[in-house]
């Protein structure tokens, strides 16, 4: 429609999304379908934060908030920050916004100009791409490989950084390959960052409380401090404590740049939901101990999933340090036929014809720009992840 701007013929809808709302037609429609393709916990939010919501209500917090958050919400930021990571923010440095995606949004929209590169290392969240289309940008790929782990090196970095690189977008653990970059691996990529004084960094924490064994979190501006006044960190409530539909995101940052998403977020929605932001100080500030013990539980259900799926013929899955995703290859796969006749030319093949024959929705690959792998989400119930890759290793064992 020639109404429509032209901006949005350079942007896709999100491949997670759709595959979510197939699979839901296809249950709708009375099949058994077991959908591994959302990314949000099968856990309830915990108790005393939902009393903390209702508590709010009951107060009468029902009104507008201020547009950066309310300050008991800033200030638990704050505190968090200092508790967890080492960094130093002050109320003033910290915006809320409803849910991650929002954050990341304003801060392009604040920042990037025609033009502007800015890289992101593949696989990648669906969504950090056509964000940086929709603001102008160019989004510029950089590719790992499975036998590194799916993590950026310090040499590829180095690189891929020219005079136009506005910023780095830096996610660990990664969504969608659970890649978690260590102490060590981090360094090397914040020592190539300060050769470039020009070039930011955008770190996408979401997954912080979701990494095994002994690995420990750490973030950018907590490796290197002096890369402070150039680092937006970035977190949220969604993933650690269960929290996905209250949408609350948050980041901290130079306040120039927090002041300036500010003003964007002033002309946009406004301030958050006000009963959402009280639950949130109730997550930051209350009791951390079920954390622990949703953290054992997915890596149960991680090494479950990593054992079957190296059982399927075809198909290699790495064991992840972090987040709730495996991204297994099915290069094996290709060039294979399927019980329905259909030769497999891509991952996207694979997965559509796993879900019709077999019922499983998982989101192919090249969604995240780096294939032929899939993406399977173990935040489900283990009965459901043990019939899954049950059909997955079927599948798998039909193909000719």
């Amino acid at each position: 429609m020639a109404f429509i701007a032209d901006i949005l013929s350079r942007v896709v809808p999100s491949a997670t999304i759709a595959v979510a709302q197939k699979g839901r037609e296809l249950k709708a429609a009375g099949r058994d379908i077991i959908g591994l393709g959302a990314g949000e916990p099968d856990f309830d939010t915990p108790d005393n934060i939902k009393a903390a919501a209702i508590d709010a209500i009951n107060r009468g917090e029902t009104k507008y908030t201020p547009v950066p958050g309310i300050m008991p919400l800033r200030e638990a930021i704050c505190a968090k920050f200092k508790r967890e990571n080492n960094l130093e923010y002050t109320p003033d440095q910290v915006i809320v916004g409803t849910g991650g995606k929002q954050i990341l949004y304003n801060a392009f929209v604040a920042t990037l100009n025609p033009g502007d590169e800015v890289l992101i290392p593949a696989p990648y969240w669906v969504s950090y791409p056509d964000m940086v289309l929709l603001n102008g940008g160019e989004p510029k790929f950089i590719d790992t490989t499975m036998e590194n782990d799916f993590k950026l090196t310090a040499e590829q970095l180095d690189a891929a950084i020219t005079p136009k690189t506005k910023w780095l977008i830096f996610n660990s653990p990664s969504n969608p390959s659970g890649a978690a970059y260590n102490h060590d691996e981090l360094k090397a990529l914040t020592d190539v960052l300060l050769k470039h004084p020009h070039v930011w960094i955008l770190s996408d924490d979401m997954y912080e409380h979701l990494c095994y064994g002994d690995f420990t979190f750490v973030t950018p501006a907590e490796v290197e401090p002096r890369l402070y006044d150039r680092t937006l960190t970035m977190n949220g409530v969604s993933k650690a404590y269960a929290m996905t539909g209250w949408r609350i995101g948050y980041a901290g940052g130079p306040q120039e740049l927090i002041s300036a998403m500010n003003k964007i977020q002033s002309q946009q929605t406004s301030g958050a939901c006000s009963i959402a932001q009280w639950a949130a100080v109730e997550a930051l500030n209350g009791t951390q101990d079920f954390i622990a013990e949703r953290r054992a539980i997915f890596e149960e259900r991680r090494d479950l999933v990593v054992s079957m799926l190296n059982q399927a013929p075809g198909i290699t899955c790495p064991s992840p340090e972090g987040a709730f995703y495996v991204y297994p290859s099915v290069k094996e796969c290709m060039g294979k036929t399927a019980p329905s006749g259909k030769v497999l030319e891509t991952d996207e093949d694979f997965v559509s014809e796993l879900l019709e024959t077999e019922g499983v929705a998982v989101v192919h690959g090249t969604a995240f720009g780096l294939g032929p792998n899939f993406r399977v989400s173990y935040a489900t119930s283990t009965e459901a992840l043990t019939q899954a890759c049950e059909r997955i290793q079927r599948f798998c064992a039909a193909l000719k």
